[in-house]
């Protein structure tokens, strides 16, 4: 039985893997800096520790003989809020510096690190966004994730032992969390939700329980390291517009829907001086909605990644 060494095991993301894994009878050990629901749970184990304690994290691989390791603290919906603070920023390269090369020494078989798709440069063409497009971090998140990235693959370079697999997520929901869904249809300066025309423009999100299928089936593999890489992992297809509007009807998370015009609002967005308040707030603000590429309808190719796992949920079977 496999032993796995979940970090940010307390956030959003990580509770739910945590909770796939042993569904799977793997043996978990989480770690966070915050207390866990999950403690108490057979095959699972909580030890209460910073990310970047280095001693603590060595301890419980060794102690523990963890062979696979999924990073999670660091991320945006996991352990960090929407927008960055210097700190934070300063934990992750610290995190940076340890972690992968510990992994490497202590002989670990695998290594999933969870990025994010704002590591791509915009999309300049209606082609899905495949792993080997173009990288331009534009945002403080972005920059922090693929700086990690890159130190992930020196680290791993040289390492025959360990298989290091980079998951690259959209925006996450599920049933209960819907705050990256809710930022795509909703002003905060309105007061209110709205859409383009009948809301059939979409936006790319990762079901949290599809990165859950996909972290299974990475570590289900069977001595075959081929499936080392990058990896886009996010729904098979982008959720429209009028789709998360009808989800958060559903839900009773939303009140009065307005109809807005498209040209209108990028037409006020490019007008001088605005445009560049907007760059400074999306460079900060992991939700921002760039108006400018609202209903550009950009996605993101996952075949690679369902050759690791089949990715069947959607908005409307999400739990």
């Amino acid at each position: 039985m496999r032993n796995v060494l979940v970090t940010g095991a307390s956030g959003l993301i990580g509770k739910e893997v945590c909770d796939g894994l042993l569904a799977k009878n793997f043996n978990v050990v989480g770690t966070d800096n915050k207390a866990n629901t999950l403690e108490g749970k057979p095959n699972f184990k909580f030890v209460r520790a910073s990310i970047d304690n280095r001693d603590a994290v060595a301890r419980i691989i060794t102690e523990n003989k963890i062979d696979a390791i999924v990073h999670l603290a660091c991320t945006v919906d996991n352990d960090y809020p929407p927008i960055l603070s210097a700190d934070e920023e300063r934990e992750s390269a610290a995190v940076d510096k340890y972690i992968y090369k510990l992994a490497v020494s202590e002989n670990v078989k695998d290594f999933i690190l969870v990025s994010t798709h704002q590591v791509y440069a915009p999309q300049k063409t209606r082609e899905p966004i495949r792993e080997v497009s173009l990288e331009k971090a534009t945002t403080l998140y972005a920059k922090m994730k693929l700086d990690a990235e890159k130190a992930f693959q020196a680290a791993l370079k040289k390492a025959s032992a360990t298989n290091g697999v980079i998951a690259r997520i959209c925006p996450v929901y599920t049933k209960e969390f819907t705050d990256n869904l809710h930022s795509k249809i909703y002003d905060p300066k309105e007061g209110c939700a709205y859409i383009y025309g009948y809301g059939d423009y979409g936006y790319s999100f990762t079901c949290v329980y599809n990165l859950v299928d996909f972290v299974i089936g990475v570590l289900s593999q069977k001595n075959n390291g081929n499936y080392q890489g990058i990896y886009n992992v996010c729904d098979t297809k982008p959720i429209q517009a009028k789709e998360i509007v009808e989800f958060e009807r559903a839900a009773r998370k939303l009140g009065a829907v307005i109809q807005r015009n498209y040209s209108a609002d990028t037409v006020k967005s490019s007008v001088f001086g605005f445009s560049i308040v907007n760059n400074k707030i999306a460079k900060y603000d992991y939700r921002y909605n760039d108006l400018s590429v609202a209903c550009s309808n950009i996605s993101y190719d996952n075949t690679k990644a369902q050759r690791i796992s089949t990715f069947r949920w959607k908005l409307s079977n999400t739990k």
